[in-house]
């Protein structure tokens, strides 16, 4: 019984054949000895007789068939012992069928796939994830993602089918083991996965120690295969980042969580609508980025190689050794290099007839002398001097910041620009906002204090407190720069009723990070200068910089006037739009270049620009 099902149903057998073989052998020994005329003679042939007697074990109608009392009475015992073997061993194998399924469903089964996408760990950013990774699946055939985590499997696959919408033709295998051993890491079989997400679990007390645990168990696994991995990890801490390095080497890249939504609610704080315009630049469902190469394009400048595209927009160029965003308009593009282009899918990537361009009148407004900046931070979460270094970088000398917080707080010791103060006070509290000096704040930023609550109670005195803020503009007359932090996405749509410029969904800008880089390596790079305080980043500036409000312009034109400024234009936000999100909030990115549109007062050009 130790040796499972097989040695069982061998034993019945074992038993089943001594049994038909003992019947036989007395039954030709008493042939043999007091034939019976009236029953058919075996001393000749005595395995005829082993064959009935094996044959009356297994069915006990082949009674019927023998002659003589004494035959009839040896088969019906034998029938009769039959009939208990035979029902021990439908109990095996009706045992053993319930202990597999059994196995099955707590996930314990090996996967058989290949090119598959695998993801480690468990944590609420997962549906973003599974559903960013079905559209981005759209054109492979029969693709696969395998999740594994320490939970349940029904479990597991009940929340992500609740939570996403449609997978389209991408099909989810789960499996429950815990990713830092290496033994349940066999499971899922990661030399056989195209690349790999190693989320950090929310339930654990150090989720980095996980994930670079995680990490350790891939890379340094004796029995892995020879083919480098693709990995890419989530880090809470900027701290645990060099130990990260260490143990997931060159095949991993690491997504800072803290340092990707600081430096993001930071440039968004200062520009009203760039979240929404990272947030589409991230997402698969419109255009994102690509790397392409364009070999007809070999010795063009960059201008006009964008020029080149209809519907896809160059925003920079890649040589291997380095990437470059919003090169010059007369860098020429060399035999070797990759472009970097935002594109609605890599297989929309075409050339088209170069266009023609009338920027109309272009406006050379000087740009206007950096003056320090005043901002509010209200809450505070683990990111919060992550987020303050980064503003640091951005703003004039003399600039100030005012924490509102109940909880402790201690300003990092080297900032430059940026002078901290601290009101110990809960932000949610009207009383408490009463007191600060809003008008003249140039910005608000709203965090969730994800850390000290959960990720509901979170959001909701975020949203508490952006009703306060709404009726503190109606009552006092003045106008207020808010952007919030959100975790939770479904609770956007509700705090869409505050009226604040801008949302930055955290947990999903983490999430779809991840799921781009997972599906290329070098998107990674490109994030590394997207969102450092130097070189390129993106800028929302008055579409009057560009073309005369009023005249009806194509996109090639707005393209060739931002290139006079030494800038790259990606698309434009109208006005009209602001508050409908059915209209992505009037953001249109990578528009087709031969619409016409006409820009009026309030609308902007979303840029790739460095000051």
């Amino acid at each position: 019984m130790a040796k499972g099902a097989g040695a069982l149903i061998g034993l019945l057998a074992v038993i089943t054949l001594l049994l038909a073989a003992v019947f036989g052998l007395i039954s030709w020994i008493t042939l043999l000895v007091l034939p019976d005329p009236a029953s058919p003679s075996a001393s000749d042939d005595p395995l005829e007789i082993f064959w009935t007697a094996l044959i009356a074990a297994f069915e006990p109608s082949a009674i019927d068939s023998v002659h003589g009392w004494f035959f009839r009475i040896m088969m019906l015992v034998l029938a009769l012992l039959g009939i208990v073997i035979f029902a021990g061993l439908i109990g095996v194998v009706s045992g053993a069928f319930d202990r597999r399924v059994a196995s099955l469903q707590k996930g314990r089964s090996d996967v058989l796939e290949r090119d598959y996408t695998l993801i480690l760990g468990w944590n609420n950013k997962i549906s973003t994830i599974v559903e960013q990774l079905s559209i981005a699946n759209e054109s492979r055939k029969r693709p696969v993602v395998v999740i594994m985590a320490d939970l349940d499997q029904v479990e597991m696959e009940d929340s992500v089918r609740a939570t996403v919408k449609t997978l389209r033709n991408t099909r989810l295998v789960f499996r429950t083991g815990d990713p830092k051993s290496t033994a349940d890491l066999a499971i899922v079989r990661p030399s056989a996965a195209r690349s790999i997400i190693i989320l950090a679990p929310e339930s654990a007390k150090d989720p980095d120690a996980e994930v670079i645990k995680t990490a350790l168990a891939l890379t340094r696994d004796p029995d892995r295969g020879s083919e480098p991995y693709s990995i890419v990890g989530e880090l809470r801490a900027e701290r645990n980042l060099e130990v990260a390095r260490l143990a997931g080497g060159a095949e991993t890249d690491w997504v800072m969580g803290a340092d990707l939504i600081g430096r993001l609610i930071v440039q968004s704080c200062r520009q009203p609508g760039l979240a929404i315009v990272y947030q589409g630049l991230l997402d698969f469902t419109g255009s994102e980025f690509y790397f392409t190469r364009q070999p007809t394009l070999d010795g063009s400048t960059f201008l006009q190689a964008q020029l080149a595209f209809a519907d896809t927009i160059i925003v920079g160029i890649d040589n291997g050794d380095e990437l470059t965003l919003n090169p010059p308009p007369d860098a020429v593009i060399a035999s070797a290099d990759h472009l970097v282009v935002i594109a609605e899918d890599d297989s929309t990537i075409r050339l088209a007839e170069p266009g023609t361009f009338n920027p109309g009148e272009l406006h050379r407004r000087p740009a206007p002398s950096p003056t320090a900046e005043h901002t509010v931070i209200l809450g505070k979460n683990p990111g919060l001097n992550v987020l303050l270094r980064e503003l640091d970088q951005f703003v004039a000398p003399g600039s100030t910041a005012q924490i509102v917080t109940a909880a402790k707080f201690k300003a990092p010791s080297d900032l430059q620009n940026l002078s901290v103060s601290h009101f110990p006070h809960d932000p949610t509290l009207r009383t408490t906002l009463d007191r600060l000096e809003f008008p003249r704040s140039s910005h608000v930023v709203v965090l969730a204090e994800a850390g000290r609550y959960e990720s509901a109670a979170a959001d909701n005195r975020t949203l508490v407190t952006l009703l306060h803020l709404r009726d503190l503009e109606n009552q006092h007359g003045y106008k207020l720069n808010v952007v919030s932090e959100m975790l939770d996405d479904r609770n956007r749509a509700i705090a869409e009723v505050t009226e604040a410029d801008d949302f930055v969904v955290s947990d999903k800008i983490v999430a779809l990070a991840l799921a781009q880089v997972s599906e290329d390596r070098r998107i990674k790079r490109l994030y590394d200068r997207l969102f450092q305080a130097n070189g390129s980043e993106v800028y929302l500036r008055p579409a009057g910089l560009y073309v005369t409000p009023g005249v009806p312009v194509d996109f090639y034109s707005v393209l060739s006037a931002a290139s006079q400024r030494g800038e790259t234009a990606i698309g434009f936000r109208l006005a009209s739009g602001a508050r409908d999100r059915r209209r992505n909030y009037g953001i249109v990115i990578n528009p087709v270049k031969t619409d016409i549109v006409t820009f009026e007062s309030g609308d902007v050009i979303v840029v790739l620009a460095e000051d």
